[in-house]
């Protein structure tokens, strides 16, 4: 005679739980997947991003903690709202905009100036900020690309900017320190902004990936979220 057993699945706790996250541009794509993963593992969620309607949205589908609405390239007003920060925090995450593609004769120094404090600067004054406020053992954490890896027409601006970020972080990880400091250099990643950028060639860089990415399939926010707070 034999008896059944009934095996229960293991149950573990949520990775964040009581913990606090900070995600800036937490309202669409990578910043919105990563801020939803950072939910579903416990977090309590600050939100900012620089179009309100879509920071309500989203503060609201994942009863986000609270939020901020401003333009994260206006130093001031990020200085204003770290100091404004409940502390500790435990984790700082950092998306920015778009790269700016441009070939030479067409180049707008403008542009190229705002790319330059969205993607390098930026992510300095974040760091200074959140300096003495993130826990010992706490993450920031900021996506670069991988621009810097190829030549291109097109790339000059854009290539410099994603090679300097791997070394800036490193340097900052020594200063900083116990913090952690990390960047994630995603290729392409489908997002609206991506689909923005790419216009009539979205199919097309989408097929190209399916075909010779070696997991046969484009990359999607949830992946790039699935890296952000891992040790």
């Amino acid at each position: 005679m034999s008896t059944a057993t009934t095996v229960s699945p293991i149950q573990r706790e949520p990775e964040l739980l009581g913990q606090t996250v900070v995600v800036i541009g937490g309202s669409a794509g990578i910043g919105l997947e990563t801020a939803r993963r950072a939910r579903a593992e416990g977090a309590k969620l600050i939100l900012t991003g620089r179009n309100l309607e879509r920071l309500q949205s989203a503060a609201s589908k994942l009863d986000a903690l609270s939020t901020a609405a401003f333009d994260a390239t206006d130093f001031e007003r990020l200085g204003s709202f770290f100091n404004e920060l409940p502390t500790p925090i435990d984790h700082v995450l950092v998306t920015g905009p778009g790269p700016y593609y441009a070939r030479l004769a067409e180049f707008d120094f403008q542009k190229a100036r705002r790319d330059i404090e969205a993607h390098l600067l930026l992510p300095l004054q974040v760091a200074r900020n959140a300096a003495g406020r993130v826990r010992p053992g706490g993450t920031l954490l900021f996506m670069g690309g991988t621009g810097g890896r190829r030549a291109a027409a097109g790339f000059a601006l854009i290539s410099a900017l994603t090679a300097a970020m791997p070394a800036m972080t490193k340097n900052l990880a020594l200063e900083l320190a116990p913090v952690r400091v990390n960047v994630i250099a995603a290729g392409f990643v489908d997002t609206p902004l991506s689909a923005s950028l790419l216009g009539d060639e979205l199919e097309n860089r989408r097929n190209q990936l399916r075909a010779t990415l070696p997991i046969w399939r484009v990359v999607g926010p949830a992946d790039v979220a699935a890296l952000a707070y891992t040790s």
